[in-house]
């Protein structure tokens, strides 16, 4: 006699994460426009086109110098600004004026600054009132970087900085990971659309929005795919439409209730399961499998269960194809504020605030329905299971909320 469903064994979260992990493959990579590369990840490592800086220019505003006449009197021979360099050469007893970030004139070896300079009346001259160093205020080309020497490591996720650095390096464009598409359905016969007036016992579709909101964040290019009610025939029909993209992501459906239908039809579509049910509160429904190089994961319908199992399993599965360095879920430490009584079998992932202290606060209220409390909370902390109550103090792994 074949056990019942719910008597599935609850695989430890540890080992779901690895098999999650283990079945991820990166995306081919493609060239991007450097503009327009922000939020993704480099493919590959990128060198630089030029040195950086370019040329060998001014850190301030003042006068390029030889730095052994100084301190004395120098004739003013010319000027060198951003864009419009001085074409002549400084020689001895003479002095260039010159801005911030413009090329430093042959002949000169030092910056005067402007503080330390009197013009005369005409402006024909100056008189540097102390020693100028050589070198001093002197930005020399390449010294943040040297053409052909790596700007970006493969896996690095460009923002602001990354791509400022790219562009000034002369890179034009990137070789970065394809964004994953990902087809997200939710399914119930109860959901409504956000703003719809509700019937008894119809609840709106929010996981839908809250996670398309979530892909986008990870970098995914979203579909999707109408709400299916509770029957095969709709499911069917969904999942079909669904399982061309590089990722399926199912909300609702995965437990072991008569209208739970998402696994089922899912084998009878190719689907090869790997896991199910993980030791783990909220979301132990939670579900994936493959067909072919589709990734399917299947999310239960309560919406906090649905957050951590995309915290836990999906972003870091986008982030992965997408070609990053650390797309496993990062983790961190901290101590608790108040005590916590850990779930005798599974590992609790609670909801918590970070106090002004460091600490972790546990906010009220920590069933998987209850969204509205979640939302104040800024983390998830890992409370493994056991049976003794872990005190104020007690050092435990959490897992940072992203906002958007």
């Amino acid at each position: 006699m074949n056990a019942p469903p719910f008597a599935h064994a609850l695989l430890p979260l540890d080992d779901a994460i690895e098999i999650v992990a283990a079945r991820v493959v990166p995306l081919p990579a493609e060239q991007v426009p450097v503009e327009e590369a922000g939020g993704r990840f480099v493919a590959q490592a990128v060198p630089a086109a030029t040195d950086l800086p370019p040329f060998t220019n001014s850190a301030l505003d003042g006068y390029a110098v030889r730095a052994d006449d100084t301190p004395g009197r120098l004739v003013v021979v010319g000027e060198s600004a951003a864009g419009m360099p001085y074409e002549g050469e400084v020689g001895p007893g003479e002095a260039a004026r010159i801005s911030t970030g413009a090329a430093i004139p042959d002949g000169a070896d030092a910056i005067a600054q402007i503080e330390i300079v009197t013009v005369t009346d005409d402006g024909g001259a100056i008189e540097v009132s102390r020693e100028v160093g050589f070198d001093e205020a002197v930005r020399h080309a390449g010294d943040d970087i040297r053409r052909g020497e790596t700007v970006l490591e493969a896996g690095t996720r460009i923002g602001p900085a990354q791509l400022g650095a790219a562009i000034s390096a002369g890179v034009g464009m990137l070789p970065c990971g394809r964004r994953p598409s990902v087809a997200l359905l939710t399914t119930g016969s109860e959901l409504r659309a956000p703003g719809m007036p509700l019937a008894r016992g119809q609840i709106y579709d929010s996981n839908g929005p809250m996670l398309q909101l979530a892909l986008a964040h990870a970098g995914a290019t979203v579909t999707r795919i109408p709400a299916a009610v509770d029957t095969p025939e709709a499911h069917r029909q969904a999942l079909a439409a669904a399982l061309d993209h590089d990722v399926v992501i199912s909300s609702g459906g995965v437990s072991v209730g008569a209208h739970d239908l998402v696994r089922e039809i899912g084998r009878e579509l190719g689907v090869e399961e790997l896991l199910w049910r993980i030791s783990m509160r909220p979301g132990k429904p939670v579900s994936f499998g493959v067909r072919g190089r589709t990734l399917v994961f299947g999310l239960p319908g309560n919406p906090v269960s649905t957050l951590v199992g995309f915290e836990l399993f999906v972003r870091p599965a986008l982030l992965a194809l997408q070609g990053s360095r650390q797309p496993r879920a990062e983790f961190r430490r901290a101590s608790l504020a108040t005590s916590v009584r850990p779930n005798s079998i599974r590992d609790d992932m609670i909801r918590v605030k970070l106090t002004p202290a460091g600490t972790l606060e546990p906010v009220r209220g920590q069933q998987s329905h209850q969204i509205a409390i979640a939302a104040r909370a800024d983390a998830l902390a890992r409370i493994p299971a056991g049976t003794e109550e872990l005190p104020a103090g007690t050092e435990v792994a959490y897992l940072p909320l992203h906002s958007c």
